[in-house]
Formats: C-alpha cells, structure tokens, sequence
C-alpha cells in the first residue's frame, strides 16, 4: 500500500497557499458589498494517493480504482517491494492477504491457494495483463526487480480474464518505460546460504518521441538443504514510441532463466517430521531442473478522443522446461532406509500467440455517467510432452546419511503427445453511474476453447474436444460518505478439471467445472490511512468424484464451498510510523465428494473435509519506524495455518509463523544501505506436500541479507 501523507504536514503545505489565496481575494471582497449568493453544492473528494485510489487492470476493463471496484482488491507498489525486500515473486505474493504460496517443483514454484481454491487451475497468474495457458504452471516471472507492482484479486474473475480463476487472479505489471530524464538503478545483495544478488535498471527518454526500460538480474544461493544451490536470470526490456499525440506504440521482451532447489520434499517417518532430517536432500546426484521462458508484444493505444481508447497487442509466448530426478521417497520401517522411486525425466515444449484487443468509452447513457468496454481474446497454443513414463529407482539411502546416487531408468524418454489448443472470447464491461454516489457494474464473457490431442507413439488423434463457458458479474458500489464505499457483486466463473494443454483423453470426456460468488465489502479512506473489509461465500461444482454404484469410474457431481471474511488495514498512526496489516478466517469443504483407497479399494466420502493445502486463518502485519532522519527500520510476522496434505484429513502440515526485520540508511540522496533477516526465529516450517501426501516441502530456513542500492 502506498504511504498517504501525514496530515500535520499536509496543514502545513496548505496553510500558505490558503493564505496567499485570501490576500489575493480581500481587495475583492471589500469592493463588492452585494449580497451574498447561492453557490452549488461542492463535493468534496479525498484525493490521496493511497491504495484505494490506484487503479488496478486485474479487477476490471474499464480503468477503475480500487475504491469504484466491487471486489477485493489489493495493489503491492514498488514502494513496498523494495520496503520489504521480497526478491521472491511467492513470498511478495503471498503478503497482500488472504493468499498463501504452495510452490514445489512440479507447478513450477508458482503455485497459490486463495479463498479455498488451490493451484494453477483456480488461482491465475497473469504477466502484464496477458495469460499463459498453463501446462504445470507458470514459471515467469519469478523475482522482484523487474516488477513495477503486483494486482491481487480475491474471487471468481472469468468475467475479465477467462476459464481458471475461481480462487482469484495475480497481475504481474513490469516497470515501463518513463519520458523524464535517463536514470539508471544498480543493487547488490549478499547474504547467508552464499546468496549473491544483482541487479541493473535504466530508463527514460532517448527523444520527445522516444523512450525506453531496461532491466537484467541474476540471483545465486546455496538453498536451505544439502545440495540445494539455485540460480535464475532475468532480462527484459521496452521501447515506447508516440508518433503522434493520439498513438502510441510499445515493443516488449523478456526471457528468465531458472535452475531452482533439486529438492523434492522430506517424508515423514513413524508420521512425523525428524528434526535431524531437515536439511537432507534424497534427490540423486545428476539432477536437473531447468525452465525457460520468453515473453514478446507490441502494443499498440489509440486515443482519438480524452473519452475513447483501443488497446491492441499482439504477443507470443515460449517456454521449455525440463526435469531429470527421484521425486518419490518413502520411509521403508522395515529396513528403516528411504525407498526412492518415480525417476522421472520430461521436457515440456509450450508456445502460444495470440492477439487482445479492447475498446474503451467513456461518455453518457440516458444522462448519466457512463464507461463501456468491449473487446476478444484469441490465441493458438501447441504444447509437447515428452517424458520416460515416471519409471525407474536409484535405490534406498540411509535417512541420515544419504549417498545421492546417479539417475536410473530403463524407460526410454520420448515423445509421448502434443496438444494443440485454438482459443477464443468475447467479451463487454459497463458501469453506469446512478448518482453521485451509486454506481452499478456488469460484465459478461464468452470462452471457447478446441483441444486437439495427438498420441506420439502410434501417431493418432487421441481425441478432440470443445470447451465453452460463460462467465458473467453484476455488482455495485455505494458511497456511504465521499470516502466509504459499500459493494456487493454476484459473479459466476469456470475452472478446467486440469490444465488443458495437458488434459488427458480420460479427462477430455469432462466438461469445465463451474462456480459462483456472492460477496460484499466495505472499503474506506480516512485521514492517515485505509481499510477494507469483506465477506463472501464460493461454491464450485463439477468436481470428479467416484460413482457410488461404479466406483471404477468417475463422475462430474462433487462440489467445494468456500466461506470467510478478510479484512486489512493501511494506517500512519503516529509521525514516522506506519502499520500495513491484513487477516483472513474462512471455511472450506467438500460437498458429494467420494474417493477410493486401500487394498482392496474401498469407497469413502470426503463431505466436510477441508480440501489439501488450503489454510483457514492466514494474517500478514508490517510495521515501519522511521527513527531519524535517514535511518529506518521494519518488521513484519506472516502467519499461516493449519492445512491437510490429504483429502482425508489424517495429515496435518502444522501452522507457522514467520518474523522478518529491516533496517536501512539514506546514506546519500541517491544510495541506500540496507541489512535484512528473514525468518529471524529459524523457525522449520512446511510449505507444501508434494508427489505423496507423506512427503513435505520444508520452506526457508533463517537468513541475513545486506544490498546496496543507488542510483545515477
């Protein structure tokens, strides 16, 4: 949230202008002594530029502010990433509120839970407004320096964005470029764990035509278990050119590069988690994790009139992503080693361009104030699979003591499908403005998606399917007073029953799943600070589910619902303090929701468990003092709950609580020195569980950090 001015300061930056104001005007007012006249009514609009009054692309076409949004909405400025020094993309994230990351090597690292829902198929990521259908996840971006802020949309989004954002949408903006002055930005980080960070950025006008926005970063690190080096690289660039007043044109690229943590989780023994096993690495010893991604568009606004505006862009999207390892360890009681097994090697090949174009007015509709947005969404996405069919062992290792080993597999690696998806939608916004106070919104959007699916073996169609959904919104937005806003919205929205570009022929019989939100909030500006509020209800549909008289096969009845209240606070409550804070309560389910187990398998009901990984209390607090002049200090506790690494509910991942401080000098205009420590209690905790439900990801041990940052 961005920092609203202190109010003595504002009396005292106002005061003169006041003043100067009322001399100017005496000579006039004594000079005409006529009676006193009627003026209009003169709202009046806090116009700080606080949370509330950012504008954010995630939560609608049409250019609103948070504040005329009827949803929950959250906007990371660059001011707090750099505040907090967040250099993972997650761990930004995952302090705006009522989100919580569940990363691990199979997703990508980039996986979220939001109000329930879990994983690339409910939460979307999306980088500059444009979506990659994923295969297992997105995998760019992944740091911080590049980013200019981050959009959080709490809530079902198909409206805006499409199929696949049940749980909420993340907007990734990257820094653009600016027409002042070239200016350029370095930082340099050392910390534990050997960790070496870098970064460039340079910016700025080449003509009054011309401008531009580069930069690169690199990061390095020893991780947190044994063999857990990683490393990444990021560059990205724009040029912006305006021809004329009413055209613009930007071209934008970027590529990352990533060799994250081998490390595939810890399994529990006798069914607990062993304190002395939890730097050990079970991955063998020539592993590999690669992902590579690149990201290019032309973009392209016309503004014809102050009241007209069509965005157009036309992008293409590539990445490759490889994995070589043993991800499935077990803990044999019987000879009291860790069976290895699923030695897995896979490449994924994914590419998709695609062209977005919106059209923006804004004018009058039966004499009222009225904004309209209509625009398409088309794209063409091919993606390649080729893996070894998870088959192999590298042997067992001693728990303690564990010798890596070398990669196995009798599997030949190949070629095993290609997925061709042709995408398209349609799509109309429109707010229309009561009064003064009262405003109404609606969206609607269509999706249609065909999934051709080519098996590489025998060289035939495996099948074919189409996929359609409408998701739609209605909403409003009432000014209580000019600075209190009460909302309400109904939304429906569509998830896929798994990625569709890697959606199998036994899940291609499936049709999306659906679901619909009711929700309503307060949100309020007031002198110092901001606050927000808002409860909701989810319910979700369609989920795969075992039949009751078949339980060989599967069935579209089960459903999820989801509940809660979140609530956040901006507030500068004293001179040089300021208090960033946020809380979240709700209650997940499942609804006719049936599954197999044991030997012989069994059928069981799940109603009323809560669904995996998903944590019902989250809070997240920050708090800054600036105690002299140049020097400040911050710290923040990031609280997550209980979750279950089963349907079951018999496997707890135990709730945390993690405590980072900050301290930074001015030592210069333009140079900052700052110290950090992270996790300052070394407290173990658990992300995730992966591959098994028995088998969980350990997050970030303790860490200190120093960066020097300057600019020139």
């Amino acid at each position: 949230m961005k920092t609203n001015p202190n109010s003595a300061r504002l009396r005292r930056a106002t005061l003169p202008v006041l003043c100067a104001l009322l001399l100017h005007a005496a000579p006039l007012l004594a000079a005409d002594a006529a009676p006193p006249t009627t003026l209009d009514t003169v709202r009046v609009v806090d116009t700080r530029s606080g949370e509330l009054s950012s504008s954010a692309n995630a939560g609608s076409a049409l250019g609103l502010s948070v504040l005329q949004t009827p949803a929950s909405l959250t906007v990371i400025s660059r001011e707090q990433l750099e505040q907090r020094g967040d250099s993972n993309l997650n761990d930004a994230i995952s302090r705006a509120g009522a989100i919580s990351a569940m990363p691990h090597p199979g997703n990508g690292l980039s996986a979220l839970s939001s109000r329930g829902f879990t994983d690339g198929a409910s939460v979307m990521r999306l980088y500059d407004g444009l979506r990659q259908y994923g295969g297992v996840g997105i995998t760019f971006p992944f740091d911080t320096w590049s980013i200019e802020r981050i959009e959080v949309l709490r809530g079902p989004a198909s409206v805006i964005h499409g199929d696949g954002a049940i749980g909420g949408v993340i907007n990734i903006v990257p820094k653009k470029p600016t027409r002042g002055a070239i200016e350029n930005e370095i930082s340099v980080t050392v910390g534990s764990e050997d960790t070496a960070r870098l970064g460039f950025g340079s910016g700025g006008a080449l003509t009054p035509e011309l401008a531009y926005r580069l930069d690169v970063s690199g990061n390095y690190s020893g991780g947190w278990v044994d063999r857990g080096r990683n490393s990444d690289a990021t560059i990205s660039g724009a040029l912006l050119w305006q021809p004329r007043a009413d055209l613009q044109l930007t071209l934008t690229h970027a590529q990352g590069y990533q060799q994250p943590m081998r490390y595939f989780g810890t399994p529990l023994v006798e069914g607990r988690q062993l304190a002395a096993l939890r730097h050990r690495n079970y991955n063998v010893d020539d592993s590999e994790i690669r992902y590579r991604d690149r990201w290019t568009q032309l973009d392209a606004l016309w503004t014809p009139t102050a009241n007209v505006e069509w965005r157009t862009r036309l992008y293409q999207i590539g990445s490759q992503r490889d994995w070589r390892n043993a991800e499935a360890y077990v803990y044999n009681r019987a000879t009291g080693l860790i069976d290895r097994s699923g030695n897995t090697e896979i490449t994924h090949n994914q590419d998709q361009t695609g062209l977005t174009s919106t059209l923006r007015v804004q004018g009058t509709a039966g004499g009222l104030q009225n904004s309209f947005a209509v625009g398409l969404d088309a794209n063409r996405a091919h993606f390649k699979h080729t893996n070894n069919t998870y088959a192999g062992s590298s042997g067992p290792v001693d728990p303690f003591d564990p010798v890596p080993g070398q990669f196995a597999s009798d599997a030949p690696n190949l070629p095993r499908y290609r997925n061709r998806a042709e995408q398209y939608a349609l799509f109309v916004e429109d707010r229309l403005a009561l009064s003064e106070r009262w405003s109404v919104l609606g969206g609607l959007r269509h999706d249609r998606a065909r999934i051709d699916r080519t098996d590489l073996i025998s060289g035939q169609n495996a099948f074919s399917k189409t996929y359609s959904s409408i998701g739609w919104r209605a909403g409003t937005v009432f000014a209580l007073q000019p600075t209190l806003s009460l909302y309400a919205q109904y939304s429906q929205a569509a998830d896929p029953v798994s990625g569709l570009l890697m959606i199998s022929p036994a899940n291609g019989a499936f049709d999306l799943a659906k679901g619909r939100q009711i929700e309503v909030g307060l949100k309020q500006a007031f002198d110092g600070g901001e606050w927000t509020l808002a409860a909701y209800r989810i319910r979700k549909t369609g989920l795969l589910s075992r039949d009751p008289l078949v339980p060989d096969r599967r069935v579209q009845v089960g459903a999820q619902t989801s509940r809660g209240i979140e609530a956040s606070l901006n507030w500068n409550f004293a001179p040089h303090w300021s208090l960033d804070a946020n809380a979240t309560v709700l209650k997940a389910e499942f609804e006719d929701f049936l599954e197999t187990t044991g030997s012989p398998p069994m059928l069981v009901s799940r109603d009323g468990n809560v669904p995996p990984n998903v944590a019902e209390r989250l809070a997240s607090v920050w708090l800054s003092w600036q105690f002299a002049t140049d020097w400040s200090a911050a710290g923040g506790v990031r609280y997550v709950g209980k979750r279950y690494a089963d349907n079951a509910n018999t496997l707890e991942l135990p709730g945390y609580s993690t405590t980072d401080l900050a301290l930074t000098w001015q030592a210069a205009p333009r140079t900052r020195l700052s110290a950090r420590l992270f996790n300052v209690f070394d407290k173990a905790y658990y992300a995730t569980a992966y591959y098994t439900s028995t088998q969980w990801l350990l997050g970030a041990d303790r860490r200190v950090e120093f960066t020097v940052d300057h600019r020139f």
